[in-house]
């Protein structure tokens, strides 16, 4: 089976039974999208949803964020991993989001990169889900997943992404980032695969029947 091939069957299986698939972080607008992905970094989608309600209320525009302290701020996020740092992160990012960028959230995945706590993976996570942008970000899901299913080889999470964009079409992006991130996050996991329950298992490089 070619790449292509294999590419072709995957995709095809996730259009025809999982059409639909979103984030699971709650958000509603794209700042606060921005800061539940920071905080999403190495932390369940979970927990980050645990803490961000109290953390919007408190700081609901990037204003009200960039004027904060850090001894403000990490009262809501020390149940996060890494709070001290991603406490820093936020106040920095909107900082930086209030005065580079008028309070509004970029689509240029550089610009997002420039801001504290933004990496390519954020900043691809941004520009897919807030303004379509036809670019799949690579966490430690979808790494794990695309090498288990044979769809990339690649060492590190760029090469990865860059295998995935040219063989998933533009308009597919958006939706199949979703469909690896929730079939490693719930299926393939890291640990304890629940190979039994996956329809994949004919594409699978790893699996082995018992």
């Amino acid at each position: 089976m070619t790449r292509k091939e294999r590419f072709a069957a995957i995709i095809g299986w996730f259009e025809t039974n999982q059409p639909v698939a979103s984030s699971e972080l709650h958000f509603q607008d794209p700042f606060q999208l921005l800061v539940a992905v920071i905080l999403s970094a190495q932390c369940t989608d979970k927990r980050v949803n645990m803490v961000t309600p109290a953390l919007f209320q408190r700081f609901p525009t990037p204003e009200d964020l960039a004027s904060a302290t850090f001894d403000e701020v990490y009262p809501f996020v020390k149940s996060i991993s890494y709070p001290n740092a991603k406490a820093r992160h936020l106040i920095a990012m909107a900082r930086m989001l209030v005065s580079d960028y008028g309070s509004v959230v970029p689509s240029d995945i550089d610009a997002l990169m420039r801001m504290p706590g933004v990496g390519r993976k954020t900043a691809n996570v941004i520009a897919s889900i807030v303004y379509d942008q036809p670019v799949i970000a690579v966490d430690t899901h979808v790494f794990r997943v695309a090498h288990r299913l044979g769809l990339s080889d690649g060492s590190t999470p760029r090469a990865v992404q860059l295998d995935l964009e040219r063989h998933i079409a533009p308009s597919l992006r958006p939706v199949a980032h979703h469909w690896l991130i929730l079939h490693g996050r719930y299926v393939c996991t890291a640990r304890n695969p629940k190979c039994t329950d996956c329809p994949l298992t004919a594409w699978c490089k790893e699996y082995k029947p018992v």
